[in-house]
C-alpha cells in the first residue's frame, strides 16, 4: 500500500500525541535522503524519529533502529542543527489531507528571538523531499535541492519562498457533502466506482478505494453512470464511515500475508476486503512503518552501497570465465599430442624408407594392436628426420603448453570460486559493517586498494555473524563473509561443534554449537542445512546438498584465500531453501 493521507493522517495524530512540546535534541543524516532526530520529551525521556525523502520509502515515523552517521554531517544536516537544535516542536500538521507533514518548531534565531520554523515532508514518491523553512516561509535548505532545470514549474533553493507542491484539483474527503458526492458520481462517465474515488478525493489510495466499496457491498470495478441511486447512497454511507474511522482515530495497523506467506500490504484501518487473509497485528503506527520498510530500506542502502564492489566481483568473474574458455580451446588443440608424437616416432623408424619428394607416407602403426596403415603427412621441402623433429617439436610444445595450462586451470578455478563467494556475501550483506568486512578482504586479496585510514577517523564497525536459536534451543552461527568465516570456523568454533556448507557450492559456513553432544535433533539440524543453503548461492534452487561434519575435520591449507577450506569425514543432506523458515528463527 502506498503511504496515503489516511496513513499520513494516522501517523500525524500518533506524533502530535507523542512530541508535541518535546524538544529536538540530536540531528543525523546517516545517508543522503534521511534525517534521524532525537526528542526529548518532558517526563518521557528521548525518542527518536526518522524523516525519510527516499523515493522508493518516503515516510516520517518513530523509531527503534540505529544507523551508522559519517564522520563529517552532510550540509543540510549541518543546517538543521543550526536552525532547528534544541528547538521545541509545538505542533504537526496535515495540509487538506494531502500527503504532507509539517513540524512547527519554535526555536532562537541569530538575534536570539523565538521564531517558528517549518521542516517539511513532502511524500511525492520519486520527488519527495524534506524542506526547511524560517517563520517568513522562507526555503533555509532542503535535503534535495530542485533547480530550474530539473524542475520549471517549481524551484526548491534555499532563499526562494516556500509553495505546496501543484494541487490535482482533489477535493479534502474529510470534507466531502452528499450532494457534491453524488452530482461527481453521475459524472464519471468510462470511470470505475474504485477510480472515482482516489481519483476525486485526496490522499485516498486504490487499495483504501477498493476497501470503501468493499465496505459499501459494492463491486470495486462496477461502472460509475450505471450506479443506482440506492448503490450510490451505500458508497456514500461507507465513504462517510471510513472518514468518522479516521476522525475518532480507529486505526488497526496490520500487515497481511498472501496464502504463500510473502507480505501483501499494509494498513492502518481494518481492512475487510483482506478479512480471509493472515494479518500481523502492531501496537502503533510506527511499529507497523518500521515493520514494514526497515528490511526493504536498509536492503535498498545496502544494494546501493555495494554497486562498486559487486561490479568490481562481476567483472573479474567474467574475466575469469573468458579465461576458461580459452583454457577449453587450447586443450582442444593439443587434444591430437600424441598423434603428433606417434608419427615423429614412426618417421625415425622409417627414415631411409620415406621417398623423396612426397607430400605423403603411408606405413603400418605398430602401436596399435591390428597394425593398420597409418598416413603421415610430410613437406617435401624438409628431410625424413627433419619432418620427424617437427612432429617432435609440436608435441613437446604442446606437452609444455598443457603442463602450464593445468597449473593456470586451478589457479583460475580458484579464483573464480573465491570470486563467487565473495559475490554471495555482497549479496547476503545486511549491514554497513559487512560491507566493511568484505572490502578489507577484497584488499587484502589484492583486488582492491587498500584504504588508509586518517588520523582520528574512526574504525568501521566490526561486522558480527548472525545468530540463530534452533527450535531445540541450539545455537546456531552462520558468517556473512569469507572473513568471518574464517574467524567462526577455525577460532570461534569448538572442535565438537558442527561445521556446515553446500557442496561444491558458494556460501557461508554455518557452526551449530554442540556443546560436546555427539548426537543432534534432527529438527536443528534440518534449519542448520536450511540456513546453510539460503546463505549461498543456490538460495533459489531446490534440493541443495550441504555437506556436515565435526569442526576438528576443517582445515586451511596454506596460502588459501579467505573462507577456502577442505574437509574429510563429512555426510550429506539435502534440503529445499525456505526464507520463511529463516526469518522465523533469526534472533539478532
Amino acid at each position: 500500500m502506498a503511504l496515503d493521507g489516511i496513513t499520513t493522517s494516522a501517523i500525524v495524530s500518533e506524533l502530535k500525541a507523542t512530541l508535541l512540546g518535546g524538544r529536538i535534541d540530536k540531528i543525523h543524516q546517516p545517508v543522503a535522503d534521511e534525517i534521524r532526530m532525537t526528542v526529548r520529551i518532558p517526563g518521557s525521556g528521548a525518542r527518536k524519529l526518522i524523516l525519510s525523502a527516499n523515493s522508493a520509502h518516503p515516510r516520517m515515523h518513530l523509531t527503534e533502529s540505529t544507523r551508522e552517521n559519517p564522520m563529517t554531517a552532510p550540509l543540510f544536516c549541518m543546517v538543521m542543527r543550526k536552525h532547528i537544535a534544541g528547538g521545541k516542536i509545538i505542533d504537526i500538521l496535515q495540509p487538506d489531507f494531502e500527503r504532507i507533514i509539517i513540524l512547527k518548531i519554535e526555536s532562537a534565531n541569530e538575534m536570539g528571538d523565538i521564531t517558528t520554523k517549518s521542516l517539511i515532508l513532502e511524500i511525492m514518491g520519486k520527488h519527495s523531499n524534506l524542506i526547511l523553512t524560517d517563520e517568513n516561509g522562507k526555503i533555509l535548505d532542503s535535503i534535495k535541492r530542485v533547480t530550474h532545470e530539473k524542475s520549471s514549474v517549481r524551484e526548491v533553493l534555499p532563499g526562494k519562498e516556500y509553495v505546496f507542491p501543484p494541487s490535482q484539483d482533489k477535493k479534502n474527503p474529510l470534507e466531502a457533502a452528499e450532494e457534491a458526492f453524488h452530482r461527481a458520481l453521475h459524472l464519471q462517465e468510462g470511470r470505475r466506482l474504485q477510480e472515482f474515488l482516489y481519483q476525486t478525493y485526496t490522499g485516498i489510495s486504490p487499495v483504501m478505494a477498493g476497501e470503501i466499496c468493499t465496505r459499501a457491498g459494492l463491486d470495486a470495478s462496477d461502472a460509475c453512470h450505471q450506479t443506482t441511486d440506492a448503490a450510490a447512497q451505500k458508497l456514500f454511507s461507507a465513504f462517510l464511515q471510513t472518514m468518522e474511522d479516521i476522525r475518532t482515530e480507529q486505526y488497526l495497523p496490520a500487515v497481511y500475508y498472501q496464502e504463500n506467506g510473502r507480505i501483501l500490504d499494509f494498513a492502518v484501518l481494518e481492512m475487510t476486503q483482506f478479512a480471509s487473509l493472515q494479518k500481523k497485528e502492531y501496537p502503533t503506527i510506527s511499529a507497523l512503518l518500521e515493520g514494514f520498510y526497515h528490511e526493504r530500506d536498509n536492503a535498498a542502502h545496502i544494494r546501493q552501497k555495494a554497486q562498486d564492489m559487486r561490479k568490481l566481483v562481476m567483472n573479474h568473474i567474467e574475466r575469469c570465465v573468458k579465461k576458461k574458455e580459452i583454457h577449453l580451446k587450447t586443450r582442444r588443440e593439443t587434444k591430437g599430442m600424441e598423434l603428433w608424437k606417434k608419427k615423429g616416432e614412426l618417421l625415425t623408424a622409417n627414415i631411409y624408407a620415406v621417398p623423396q619428394g612426397v607430400t605423403t607416407f603411408r606405413t603400418i602403426d605398430y602401436y596399435e594392436e591390428a597394425l593398420p596403415e597409418i598416413e603421415i603427412a610430410i613437406d617435401p621441402a624438409k628431410t625424413p628426420a627433419e619432418n620427424a623433429q617437427k612432429y617432435f617439436a609440436k608435441y613437446n610444445k604442446a606437452k609444455r603448453t598443457l603442463a602450464a595450462l593445468e597449473t593456470q586451470e586451478k589457479q583460475n578455478e580458484e579464483e573464480l570460486t573465491y570470486l563467487e563467494s565473495v559475490l554471495n556475501a555482497i549479496e547476503n550483506a545486511r549491514e554497513d559493517a559487512d560491507l566493511s568486512e568484505i572490502r578489507t578482504e577484497l584488499a587484502e586479496s589484492g583486488f582492491l586498494r587498500r584504504q588508509v585510514q586518517k588520523k582520528g577517523q574512526q574504525k568501521p564497525r566490526k561486522s558480527k555473524p548472525l545468530r540463530y536459536i534452533s527450535s531445540d534451543g541450539y545455537e546456531i552461527l552462520v558468517g556473512k563473509s569469507n572473513l568471518q568465516n574464517d574467524e567462526l570456523t577455525l577460532r570461534t568454533a569448538d572442535p565438537t561443534d558442527l561445521w556446515l556448507h553446500t557442496k561444491d557450492i558458494p556460501g557461508s559456513h554455518v557452526i551449530i554449537r554442540t556443546g560436546g553432544k555427539a548426537e543432534l535433533p534432527e529438527a536443528t539440524m534440518e534449519e542448520a542445512a536450511n540456513l546453510a543453503a539460503f546463505f549461498s548461492k543456490a538460495k533459489n534452487s531446490s534440493m541443495v546438498p550441504v555437506d556436515y561434519t565435526q569442526r576438528k575435520n576443517v582445515k586451511k591449507p596454506n596460502g588459501a584465500k579467505p573462507g577456502m577450506v577442505i574437509y574429510l569425514t563429512n555426510k550429506t543432506i539435502y534440503i529445499h531453501p525456505d526464507e520463511e523458515r529463516v526469518n522465523q528463527m533469526r534472533t539478532e
